[in-house]
């Protein structure tokens, strides 16, 4: 069979947030506004070099695994937009990752957690 092989998965960058889509059909998706959190790690992937991953996380730990190899011009430029966001640590951390992760930013003020409920 000639041709390139299948990626196993796709990443949609928007104005509204980040969306991966996988092969087997499963979908990772996390809105800008939800975003506390970004980590940079590493996967051992042969030749001594580790496949990058960008970890987007919102308040409750839930988030959108981006591959270095689909980060773009428009997603790096949307993180600009988080408050305080350093492009530059960002690019030490991808340049230095290994199979732990990182923690590049935190959002300065994160939403509030959802207030206990009492029942009587």
């Amino acid at each position: 069979m000639h041709g390139n092989a299948v990626p196993d998965s796709y990443v949609y960058v928007t104005e509204e947030g980040v969306t991966r889509h996988y092969s087997d059909g499963s979908v990772e998706a996390l809105a800008w506004e939800d975003v506390v959190e970004v980590r940079v790690g590493g996967l051992a992937a042969g030749e001594g070099r580790p496949d990058v991953l960008i970890v987007l996380l919102d308040r409750d730990g839930e988030g959108c695994v981006v591959p270095r190899s689909a980060t773009d011009a428009g997603f790096l430029a949307r993180l600009r937009y988080l408050p305080d966001f350093d492009l530059e640590r960002l690019n030490m951390a991808v340049e230095t990752a290994n199979d732990g992760y990182v923690v590049v930013w935190r959002s300065p003020d994160p939403p509030s957690p959802l207030p206990d409920l009492e029942y009587d």
